[in-house]
């Protein structure tokens, strides 16, 4: 065997592994994006009734609470970025953080410090490499979240917005995730936590056709938002963790099929390098025996004289 058909030969093979595992992260991709989707669509539920229930209680009292009180001149905003903690998944992790990127510069424009949370090893990894202060990070657990880690998220999130801002307190919680529209679609949203926007609530609701449910407040309204705030912030964290688990899940699947497909061409380009390789070391062997025949016929020729 020449050398360039040896080349080539462990070139399909080195390929032909780099297929099998790309096809194996395709398949273990897609059937972990049905369990994600599940998740979601359980948690939707209960979000959506607890902001409903925290929409009413705000709306029917004059109650101060930094859970739906604007503040008139807000100068610190703390916003969470949730990427990925594994690579292969395509532009997932830097969508999200340019999403995360634009905000940031919003919100300076509007003369806002920023006070940066990140969960993922991608963000934690872009954020340690440009020198830049992340005041709390967490990894480990973003390709299937459970609610223990929206709480431990959540936790210090609650603090920072309870404080004054001069005791390095914020005073608007924001979120960066890439949310799921379809197994095709994931798009890197950023969406505003706190304060609660009242009116944009209300009027989906009246989009919806639904009515604000009626409550009474014992002891007060001041007691039921205290105990509902740490329970919004949590479920609207996990819910956002839920979603960017099934798009990281589904831009996997896409980035691994992907690469299949393309390892799939590639094999079949060297593979017709290799045949083109194999014919012309047949065709070099057919006519060097060709030639020596001739030349071993002509040598007895001439010794017949």
């Amino acid at each position: 065997m020449g050398a360039q058909l040896r080349v080539y030969k462990r070139r399909i093979q080195a390929v032909t592994a780099t297929k099998k595992i790309t096809k194996a992260m395709e398949m273990i991709a897609a059937s972990r994006i049905v369990k994600a989707q599940r998740k979601v669509a359980a948690s939707k539920p209960y979000a959506t009734e607890l902001t409903r229930a925290v929409t009413a209680v705000a709306t029917g009292s004059n109650a101060k609470h930094p859970l739906t009180t604007e503040v008139d001149a807000p100068t610190r905003a703390a916003v969470l970025l949730v990427t990925s903690d594994r690579g292969l998944a395509g532009g997932y992790s830097s969508n999200a953080i340019k999403a995360a990127e634009r905000l940031r510069e919003r919100l300076a424009s509007e003369g806002k410090e920023v006070d940066t949370y990140i969960v993922g090893r991608k963000g934690v990894a872009y954020y340690g490499f440009r020198e830049r202060k992340v005041e709390d990070s967490w990894t480990g657990f973003t390709d299937n979240p459970a609610y223990s880690d929206a709480k431990s998220i959540a936790a210090p999130l609650i603090e920072a917005i309870q404080k004054d801002t001069a005791e390095g307190g914020v005073d608007e919680l924001h979120i960066v995730f890439t949310e799921f529209v379809s197994m095709m679609t994931q798009n890197a949203v950023d969406d505003r936590m706190l304060p609660l926007s009242l009116d944009e609530v209300a009027e989906e609701s009246t989009r919806k056709g639904e009515i604000l449910p009626l409550f009474e407040f014992e002891p007060s309204a001041e007691d039921v938002l205290d105990a509902l705030l740490p329970r919004y912030v949590e479920s609207r964290i996990y819910n956002a963790l839920l979603q960017a688990a099934a798009s990281e899940h589904a831009a996997r699947r896409r980035a691994m099929k992907s690469a299949t497909d393309n390892a799939g061409d590639l094999i079949k380009s060297l593979s017709r390098l290799a045949n083109a390789a194999r014919q012309a070391e047949i065709t070099q062997e057919i006519s060097e025996i060709v030639g020596g025949a001739s030349a071993l016929a002509d040598a007895t020729a001439g010794s017949d004289k």
